[in-house]
């Protein structure tokens, strides 16, 4: 093998043969081995009696290494993420790898590293995957699509359906991080600021919210749109209206101080490691007061409340005391994170 395919991924390297193989060794098998990782067509699980949370989320961030994570970390958080909101324990999960024709294999190798680091963390196996090779310019770099299996937790069961005028409104950090950490690191803007994304596993976070009371009606990752458009979402699910106050939202004086340069609202941005969570507000202190104690959600804080008025609609009282309706999102949603 010449010395310029070792350091490169080659069109051949997602051919099927002998190459693809030797790259799935050295890169996949060797940071995500476990007993149930195969190589056959598809892996054979053990499944307990119950219920089971199943989902996918495909990841094509710019850039794929960010301050704070990269696009393999990411691709983790995401499904974890997405399985414990359900109240589900990830288990196990897939992952398919679309790269591109002369994508550095350090690069490879960091994010494959990254992906192990934060599958032990968050106590899930991957047990299967698919890796294709595109040519030149198809891809921006790497594309990553995981897809994930929990068993949900007995007692629990949540949904944006479920929402109740009377329950408290939480998040469990400082909002709006990783969506301008992709923003800065893209470096068209010339702005320097210090600003980490939040992107981390949520399985334990949910843990402890479930060890205070299972009686929680909605817990959501607020992603892509931010929590602006988780909240507008739940508000149509549920048919109920939605009061926060603005002086309560915890936002860094960084990310702060760049929307304010940028015109952007920090409700809108992404993020990657916290939650948004419903439950009735007799509840809401306590969860966090649990939440604080534990890493990634220090910051947590109850921000709002549902109510019967105005449903399908956010309303928000200022810093000032005036109220206003925050405006439904819609169009292009900036930065686009994905």
């Amino acid at each position: 093998m010449s010395d310029n395919k070792q350091k490169y991924v080659s069109l051949a390297q997602g051919a099927g043969g002998k190459q693809t193989s030797e790259l799935i060794d050295r890169i996949f098998k060797a940071h995500f081995a476990n007993p149930e990782l195969t190589s056959d067509d598809a892996a054979v699980l053990s499944m307990k009696e119950g219920k089971i949370a199943f989902t996918t989320d495909g990841f094509i961030v710019s850039p794929a290494e960010f301050p704070g994570g990269n696009i393999g970390k990411l691709s983790i958080c995401g499904t974890v993420n997405d399985l414990s909101c359900m109240g589900a324990k990830p288990l196990y999960l897939s992952c398919a790898f679309v790269i591109e024709e002369g994508f550095p294999m350090q690069k490879l190798e960091k994010i494959a590293q990254a992906m192990e680091k934060t599958a032990k963390e968050a106590g899930v196996k991957i047990v299967a995957g698919d890796t294709k090779v595109a040519g030149k310019g198809q891809v921006d770099g790497v594309f990553i699509t995981t897809t994930g299996i929990g068993e949900i937790m007995d007692g629990v069961e949540t949904s944006g359906f479920k929402a109740q005028p009377g329950d408290a409104v939480i998040v469990s950090g400082d909002i709006g991080r990783h969506g301008c950490t992709i923003l800065l690191a893209r470096e068209e803007l010339g702005i320097e600021a210090d600003v980490t994304s939040d992107c981390a596993p949520l399985w334990g976070t949910v843990q402890e919210i479930f060890s205070v009371t299972k009686d929680v009606h909605v817990i959501r990752d607020a992603t892509r749109g931010g929590v602006g458009t988780v909240l507008y979402e739940i508000a149509e699910q549920s048919h109920t209206g939605i009061c926060l106050d603005a002086a309560k939202i915890p936002v860094k004086d960084s990310v702060k101080g760049v929307c304010g340069m940028l015109g952007l609202e920090p409700l809108y941005l992404a993020c990657e490691g916290r939650l948004v969570i419903f439950a009735p507000m007799e509840k809401a202190e306590a969860i966090v007061e649990k939440l604080r104690q534990r890493a990634y959600s220090e910051d947590a804080a109850i921000i709002g409340e549902v109510t019967d008025e105005m449903p399908g609609r956010v309303m928000m009282t200022t810093e000032i005391g005036t109220k206003t309706i925050l405006p439904p999102p819609g169009g292009e949603l900036l930065p686009r994170i994905c």
